[in-house]
């Protein structure tokens, strides 16, 4: 058994209901599923709890995971998952209380003190990133994976490993800053190698073999309420990312009203299928035919969830502040091409323009054309923006003058959406109205 992977076990496992095969899988996985636990919900109790009940959802949809799967991405999602279900109400509250004291306290000067300030906090930063980052970091610094072997897994090369995973520490850096957690990058990567992943109790890997292996036959009520929130907060997840892939409608409705939430939390009463699908900073609003967006740290797309090739998408925008963007062909939010304004002034020090890039993997330095002219618009009037994309050829039309111009066969289909961007003391106030788009 030790000579297969960790997917080989679980083949292994649901095709022949091998216990064998599910004990040792266990036991290579529960200290990194106890110790990412344990570090949510800070009880010993519940942390073993959560680990029973993600290997219990593992044996349950053994035949049904993807052979492409990571299984650290996989069981770092679950263990989410079910710590979210077991964290509701006052306990969350009290966490964030905690967490709160512990921030206005003084700042890490070694090792352990750092780890202690980051380590509640660290589980909800990885949540924060997108999905191929996330995979990074885990291969990286919770698996100890080089980089030729995090590319390999990733499908890339090993130097495109490098930078996401210098990307992903950047973001965390960020967001550990944000709450007055001083660092640099390096401290972070060191701090999660050395401590994200802690041996587990003793006896857990034998009890959780044993539970788990039954698909939760024998285990507890709370147990069983564990699991049954984990799974409902996986579908519900499933089903908010599904929203992105199916048919789009009502956008022209003048009438409808829409409360959006925050991007990266849940948005429930929404009667479009267009959805927040990049940024966790993101607020937008929909009211009688007007969107208004506004970030204050990074970036945020509210795009369609059906998919398009040659488009024609205009809306009348302003911007009072920051960074907006009309978004098309987007395969999500990290790739695709935006057509980005910005009046002067609204960028302090920078002079007003109009930008198409080309974004991957979320780098945005890819400019295919760019306009700097007397026809640029002036912070907080509204003004006509029209992207037109016909095979490689793509326009940008401003008040109905043509102003940009290129070709680029990167991206030949995708979402169409709005972006804003905002930074530090400079967030990004939008608003999109008499959309159109065919």
């Amino acid at each position: 058994m030790q000579d297969l992977d960790d997917l080989g076990l679980l083949r292994e496992y649901a095709a022949n209901h091998s216990e064998m095969a599910f004990a040792e899988l266990v036991s290579r996985r529960v200290g990194f599923v106890h110790s990412a636990a344990l570090r949510q919900v800070r009880d010993p109790h519940l942390a073993e709890e959560i680990t029973q009940a993600v290997f219990i959802i593992l044996a349950q949809k053994a035949g049904r995971i993807s052979d492409k799967t990571i299984m650290a991405g996989w069981l770092f999602r679950t263990t989410r998952f079910a710590a979210l279900a077991q964290m509701r109400a006052a306990e969350r509250r009290h966490r964030y209380e905690q967490e709160a004291q512990m921030q206005s306290e003084l700042q890490p000067t070694a090792a352990d003190e750092f780890w202690q300030l980051i380590s509640p906090l660290l589980d909800e930063a990885l949540a924060t990133l997108g999905e191929t980052d996330r995979q990074a970091v885990l291969l990286r610094f919770f698996e100890n994976k080089s980089l030729a072997e995090v590319g390999s897994h990733l499908g890339t090369a090993e130097d495109t490993a490098r930078k996401r995973v210098a990307r992903a520490l950047e973001k965390l850096h960020r967001y550990f800053s944000k709450r007055g957690i001083s660092s640099t990058t390096a401290i972070i990567a060191g701090a999660i190698s050395a401590n994200s992943v802690q041996v587990a109790p003793g006896a857990l890997a034998k009890s959780v073999t044993i539970v788990a292996a039954a698909k939760g036959a024998a285990a507890g009520g709370s147990t069983l309420t564990l699991i049954k929130g984990a799974l409902k907060i996986m579908a519900w997840t499933k089903a908010k990312t599904a929203v992105v892939a199916s048919a789009c409608v009502l956008l022209a409705a003048g009438t409808t009203t829409i409360t959006i939430y925050n991007a990266g939390k849940p948005m429930r009463n929404i009667q479009s299928e267009w959805s927040a699908i990049s940024g966790n900073d993101g607020q937008w609003s929909w009211s009688g035919g007007k969107i208004e967006a506004h970030t204050i740290d990074g970036d945020s797309i509210f795009a369609s969830s059906k998919r398009y090739g040659d488009v024609t998408f205009s809306a009348e925008a302003s911007t009072s502040n920051g960074e907006a963007s009309l978004a098309l062909r987007m395969q999500d939010g990290n790739n695709g091409y935006l057509a980005v304004f910005a009046p002067s002034g609204t960028v302090p020090n920078r002079d007003g323009f109009v930008r198409l890039v080309k974004r991957v993997s979320g780098n945005e330095e890819i400019r295919l054309a760019t306009y700097q002219g007397k026809r640029l618009p002036v912070p907080g009037k509204p003004f006509k923006i029209q992207v037109v994309a016909k095979g490689s050829l793509i326009e940008v039309f401003l008040n109905g003058a043509n102003i940009l111009r290129a070709r680029d066969t990167t991206f030949t289909n995708g979402f169409i959406g709005f972006r804003v961007y905002g930074w530090g003391d400079y967030p990004c106030d939008s608003t999109f109205s008499s959309v159109s788009f065919y």
